[in-house]
């Protein structure tokens, strides 16, 4: 066990009616302070273990703990988890229900029996934080997808977690709605909200987190996201690509334009920028 962790599975598992085990034996602890990226092909795992952790299903087998205690799956233990974890899931169509995006975001503080006023700064700020403060009257079904996306994330935000889980948040945005929600993600994680993210995008993991999590069907690698997405291997076991700016560093090395020790580029504009770095005025 972690000590240091905020919420931890401990030798979980699980498998669902009349199915094979989907996770066994599974050890994932979440640090204070840390960006997590859960990695692993599709149907490896990776949607179960975050319902896991955020108490949408009990461990079969194994333990579930929040700060140090096996959480409790009566209301007050659900209470105290979901005040502490929130999970936004992949589809936001699943998670928004209200009339409007304001209604929408005040459900979980109002759910908490807070004071009307409480409830009306936690909105404030859930709005503000995911840069959608003029949609707050905005009906839910007139929202285009990134909208609703970051929508869906702000009623997460207004319980005040101290770990945001983030399942593929990224899917089916253009390029442009990817960067805003990692722009989002980054103000999120400055403010203090550990950010644990499933996702199959190693370019995404290598460029934004601290940390992965990589599934394959032997269990669960956890370390620096660095260190676990250059380990080919693992790579292969989880049916995962190479990282493109790992590729990219690996030929600048061969060709003696990158130290050894020298971070490569992670993205094409850091390639850009390193280049011209290099040839000079």
């Amino acid at each position: 066990m972690n000590r240091d962790a905020v919420v931890e599975l401990v030798g979980a598992g699980y498998a669902y009616e009349e199915g094979p085990a989907v996770l066994s034996g599974i050890d994932f602890a979440v640090p204070e302070g840390r960006s997590i990226a859960l990695l692993g092909r599709n149907g490896s795992g990776k949607t179960t273990m975050l319902r896991l952790l955020s108490g949408g299903l009990r461990c079969a087998s194994g333990r579930l703990r929040l700060r140090g205690e096996d959480v409790s799956y009566d209301r007050a233990g659900l209470t105290r988890l979901r005040t502490t974890v929130q999970l936004v899931v992949q589809d936001p169509d699943d998670q928004l229900f209200a009339a409007s995006v304001g209604q929408d975001v005040s459900f979980g503080p109002m759910n908490l029996g807070l004071a009307e006023a409480e409830v009306r700064e936690r909105v404030r700020e859930a709005l503000e934080a995911l840069d959608i403060t003029a949609l707050e009257d905005r009906p839910t079904h007139l929202l285009s997808y990134g909208q609703r996306k970051r929508a869906a994330i702000a009623g997460a935000v207004a319980m005040r977690p101290r770990v945001l889980i983030l399942d593929e948040p990224t899917a089916g945005l253009d390029p442009h709605g990817q960067e805003r929600l990692l722009a989002v993600l980054d103000r999120l994680r400055a403010s203090g909200t550990t950010v644990v993210m499933a996702t199959h995008d190693v370019d995404l993991a290598l460029r934004w987190a601290d940390d992965a999590a990589v599934l394959t069907p032997d269990g669960l690698r956890t370390g620096p996201v660095a260190e676990l997405l250059a380990d080919r291997a693992l790579l292969g076991a989880a049916r995962l690509r190479r990282p493109w700016g790992m590729a990219v560093a690996g030929v600048l090395r061969e060709r003696g334009l990158l130290g050894a020790d020298a971070p490569g580029p992670r993205t094409p504009e850091e390639l850009e920028e390193w280049a011209a770095a290099v040839s000079g005025p």
